[in-house]
């Protein structure tokens, strides 16, 4: 089984993986192709993804049962201890858990000066 999953790519390469897997949602791709086509069409895929981001995962006899491999995405698998985990840079995390500024916004304003 292989599964492909694009984002932000041209619409001529969600045509092109048409032709050998199944779009079960958009950017999603799924099918059971052989592993000469596979490599072949995440070959396509990295030559034509252009600013866009790709990922590709298929079943293998590891003690997982598949493996994945990505193509510019910030989250990079990691072998540990045998098991493939995924990466997520530290930036990432400390951005999405930034306080937000005090500005001049009316509950900016209760707090600065303590009334209601």
């Amino acid at each position: 089984m292989t599964v492909v999953v694009l984002t932000k790519c041209p619409p001529g390469l969600r045509g092109f993986l048409t032709r050998w897997l199944l779009e079960i949602s958009a950017g999603v791709f799924i099918g059971n192709p052989s592993r000469r086509v596979r490599e072949a069409l995440w070959a396509e895929v990295k030559e034509y993804a252009g600013n866009g981001r790709a990922l590709l995962a298929y079943s293998n006899d590891s003690e997982q049962g598949f493996t994945f491999e990505t193509f510019e995405h910030h989250w990079q698998p990691v072998d540990h201890e045998g098991l493939t985990l995924i990466h997520r840079p530290r930036k990432a995390a400390v951005e999405a858990a930034q306080v937000p500024k005090t500005g001049w916004s009316k509950a900016s304003k209760r707090r600065r000066f303590g009334g209601r």
